[in-house]
């Protein structure tokens, strides 16, 4: 069976509450865990110690038995101190898109234009 340790979306419309749980992942993502393993409530500051709480004991445990964290959870770990820190490359992140990129191009093309014509007074007065 392939594990995993995810978050089990609960809470109402615009007041999201999460259950960490350790499910099968062939289920849907609210639907039937093996575990309920800990509580995240994303509403509450980050500084808060009640934001994340998991049972670390039966965390390890499942990952003994070769759960699999997802990407959220994983960080949720990292924090906690229990696992690496894993290196993390999105290189494509940063970039603008088709568009902004297209708008920058024509920026560029402008401001080289009026720098040109701004020059060219310039250099026919050194000229004389």
């Amino acid at each position: 069976m392939a594990m995993k340790i995810r978050l089990a979306r609960g809470g109402s419309k615009k007041r999201p509450f999460y259950r960490i749980v350790a499910a099968d992942s062939r289920k849907p993502r609210d639907g039937r865990f093996i575990e309920k393993l800990g509580t995240y409530n994303p509403l509450l500051p980050k500084d808060n110690e009640q934001r994340v709480q998991m049972n670390m004991e039966r965390v390890q445990y499942w990952l003994d038995q070769g759960a699999q964290p997802t990407d959220r959870i994983a960080r949720m770990l990292e924090a906690a101190g229990t696992r690496e820190k894993a290196e993390r490359n999105n290189p494509n992140k940063g970039t603008p898109g088709k568009k902004a990129q297209e708008r920058a191009d024509e920026k560029a093309a402008k401001a080289a234009e009026a720098a040109e014509a701004a020059n060219a007074p310039a250099e026919e007065a050194a000229a004389e």
